[in-house]
């Protein structure tokens, strides 16, 4: 087994076959920062959660097989470098672009924080281990990152994949607001990779739901509010347009504990398994 690289939230290797191991960690980042404090068994809820939709959706996908509570072995793959971000309620950065006239959404659209869009809408990023920046169907074009048959590929197939799983978190009692996933290509064919869980998307308690304010999240958005309303998001971005790199604070247990209990909430009712 060869160590290969340590992501923002796991660990990679490459296994004697060929395949990849992917080792979820408890580490956590928020605005492409990692942050210094771990979230008690993050790794092991990200690891079942990815494990849980590869076997769900119907789309092929580079899983092989899972390994203890935190590892899975997965096929190598050629990465797009794209993250397939859809969008399905005004939410979160969402917002903020589309105040600066940086994203279009549809002219019907209600523009109350948290409304559902009138359809989900499909918007990119580029992918980065520093920081990923929103990219147009043009510019991804462009910069030979994709053909324009395989930029409208991705969009249809991340949309059909949005809407399978926001069924799925529906019956589980939560609203799926957005997701984010990757793709990437194995000999001839185009595979669904990396992982889906938490880290992944915004998922809302159903029964909390309500549009105009802000929604209690089961997901990542808890850390996100905590360092935005301490000031940190704008200072990352200013370290890191003086060339620096951003310092993250120690996060409090309280809000550590409160993370992970919400995942694990998260993971037995979408999946119906206990752990």
């Amino acid at each position: 087994m060869k160590f290969l690289r340590s992501g923002k939230v796991k660990d990679i290797y490459e296994l004697d076959d060929g395949n990849l191991l992917f080792h979820f960690t408890d580490r956590v980042s928020a605005f492409d920062v990692k942050l210094p404090t771990p979230i008690p068994r993050k790794g092991e809820i990200l690891c079942k959660f990815g494990e849980f939709w590869f076997k769900e959706l119907p789309n092929p996908n580079h899983y092989v097989r899972t390994e203890g509570k935190d590892k899975m072995v997965v096929r190598k793959m050629k990465m797009i470098p794209i993250e397939c971000v859809v969008r399905g309620y005004f939410y979160g950065s969402l917002v903020a672009r589309w105040k600066k006239d940086e994203v279009k959404i549809p002219s019907n659209a209600d523009t109350r924080i948290a409304s559902k869009l009138p359809e989900p809408i499909f918007d990119p990023t580029t992918k980065s281990e520093s920081h990923d920046v929103p990219i147009t169907k043009k510019h991804a074009v462009e910069q030979n990152l994709v053909t324009a048959n395989e930029y409208h590929w991705l969009e249809d197939t991340s949309i059909v994949i949005y809407k399978k799983m926001t069924k799925i978190a529906e019956n589980g009692g939560f609203v799926l607001a957005d997701l984010k996933i990757e793709f990437g290509r194995f000999e001839q064919e185009i595979l669904l990779g990396d992982s889906i869980g938490p880290d992944e998307y915004r998922m809302w308690p159903k029964e909390n739901y309500q549009v105009g304010k802000i929604q209690e999240s089961y997901d990542k958005q808890l850390l996100r509010d905590w360092l935005t309303e301490r000031g940190y998001q704008d200072k990352f971005e200013k370290e890191r347009q003086a060339g620096k790199e951003p310092i993250a604070p120690e996060l409090p247990l309280e809000l550590c504990k409160q993370m992970s209990e919400r995942y694990i909430a998260a993971y037995k009712r979408i999946t119906g398994r206990s752990l």
